[in-house]
């Protein structure tokens, strides 16, 4: 087991991988360089990753549950069903990352780039999103309950069974997403932009929608008034 809050040198750490270790929670890893590096399994819980080159990574089912991302690189990298609950990624580059069912409870991603993530099942719910970028990610199914989404760009996004209760959406750009069959119980899309926005069989019970401007760019202004698909 490696000792835990330790500094180690990658060619340690990838020959104790080699061996079997799997364990490096609480690792000081600032600016390490894992370029395409394969992890799958390992658990760097609490970590310090920031600004980590972890582009193009295998990180399949890794646990990084409290650990801190803030600044890291994370593109094209495979996190599918990975741990990141309670993550800090503020700032972090996601694009075309694989997040497929990942766990991304309470996590922060304020400011991070996701654009055209593939985030499809992943559970985001309470996370903060707050100006990130998703503009074209794949959100399929995704459980953004209580997550803060202010100002975040969903441009084309594809947010298709999403289940958005109690989301914070104000200022949201959802120009173009495709929001088929999702949940906004409750939701705050107060001043978002759904322009051009598919929303057929959109749940919208409870919604605030004050100077949301609809699909056919028109003004909502009356909160009676139903959704127009």
């Amino acid at each position: 087991m490696i000792n835990q809050n330790k500094t180690i040198k990658i060619d340690e750490l990838l020959r104790q991988y080699a061996i079997g270790e799997k364990n490096f929670s609480g690792l000081y890893l600032h600016e390490v360089d894992l370029l395409e590096i394969n992890l799958e399994g390992a658990n760097f819980s609490e970590a310090d990753l920031t600004s980590a080159n972890l582009s193009q990574a295998n990180l399949s089912r890794v646990n990084l549950a409290k650990a801190n991302l803030s600044g890291a690189n994370l593109i094209g990298t495979d996190l599918s069903g990975a741990d990141l609950s309670e993550t800090i990624l503020v700032g972090a580059k996601l694009n075309k990352a694989d997040l497929t069912k990942a766990k991304l409870f309470r996590a922060d991603l304020s400011r991070a780039n996701c654009s055209q993530a593939n985030m499809v099942d992943a559970n985001l719910s309470r996370a903060i999103l707050y100006e990130t970028d998703l503009h074209g990610a794949n959100l399929y199914g995704v459980n953004f309950r209580r997550a803060i989404l202010n100002k975040a760009d969903l441009i084309g996004a594809n947010l298709t069974r999403g289940d958005m209760t109690g989301a914070d959406l104000i200022e949201a750009n959802l120009i173009r997403a495709d929001l088929t069959e999702a949940i906004l119980n409750a939701a705050e899309l107060n001043a978002a932009n759904l322009l051009g926005a598919n929303v057929s069989d959109v749940n919208l019970v409870g919604a605030a929608l004050q100077a949301v401007i609809m699909p056919d760019g028109t003004s909502y202004e009356e909160i009676s008034r139903p959704i127009q698909n």
